[in-house]
């Protein structure tokens, strides 16, 4: 399946721009007629074909739209990101093929990385949408300090994933599947125990992620992971 985003899809024909022209036409070959399939990162899922075969201005003609699935009750990750960027990007990429609404990198009291290139991590979610044949491009957001997001209104769950000693419910015992979750990971040191304590004040409920003691992003891709069963009634049509 020969599949491209063009995002704000509103008329057609559709002109791809140089780079996505250029490997339509010289690496997938493709030529005037020949189907493919263009998402637009919202929903929109389009059948289409090639009007116009050429390598810096391809022409795409729709044919047929459907509006794919989307998930009412959606899954907002905030996790710092690791010292070695690799990680949480391998993160994004994961989260993102198994179904993710918005992913905030967060900065924290014991945070080692206090920067993110928000285009990189943008591109990489593009690509991993469409390796996992969805139409939804996770919203990214920029780096937010911790003590900023726990203050702002979410309507849903609101959980946090920590290491310190206590009696925590798992994840999957507490999900509501009927409400939207926001869960917050820490960084590499873990959150700070003012920072456990400040979420706690503004209504956010520990959580467990297991008996094992995980690294951030291998945290953030079994919460993904977590939500995404508790909230599939069925296995997918493959």
């Amino acid at each position: 399946m020969n599949l491209f985003y063009i995002p704000g899809i509103s008329d057609t024909p559709i002109r791809l721009d140089e780079t996505e022209s250029g490997h339509a036409v010289r690496v997938l070959r493709l030529k005037e007629n020949d189907p493919v399939v263009v998402i637009d990162g919202k929903g929109g899922w389009f059948e289409a074909v090639i009007e116009q075969a050429h390598p810096k201005k391809c022409l795409i003609r729709i044919v047929s739209r459907r509006e794919t699935e989307v998930r009412p009750f959606g899954l907002h990750l905030a996790v710092a990101p690791t010292k070695n960027i690799d990680r949480f990007e391998w993160m994004l990429e994961k989260c993102t093929e198994i179904g993710v609404d918005e992913i905030t990198p967060l900065l924290c009291r014991f945070s080692e990385r206090k920067n993110v290139n928000l285009a990189r991590l943008e591109k990489i979610a593009v690509a991993a949408m469409k390796q996992s044949l969805k139409a939804t491009l996770p919203k990214i957001n920029d780096l937010t300090p911790f003590e900023n997001l726990v203050c702002l209104p979410f309507d849903g769950q609101k959980l946090i994933a920590h290491c310190y000693p206590g009696e925590k419910q798992h994840l999957m015992r507490l999900l509501d599947k009927n409400q939207k979750a926001l869960i917050l990971i820490g960084p590499e040191g873990d959150f700070s125990p003012e920072e456990v304590q400040a979420a706690q004040q503004n209504g956010f409920r520990e959580i467990s992620l297991g008996h094992s003691r995980l690294r951030t992003e291998t945290a953030g891709v079994v919460a993904c992971h977590t939500v995404s069963l508790s909230r599939e009634a069925e296995p997918p049509a493959l």
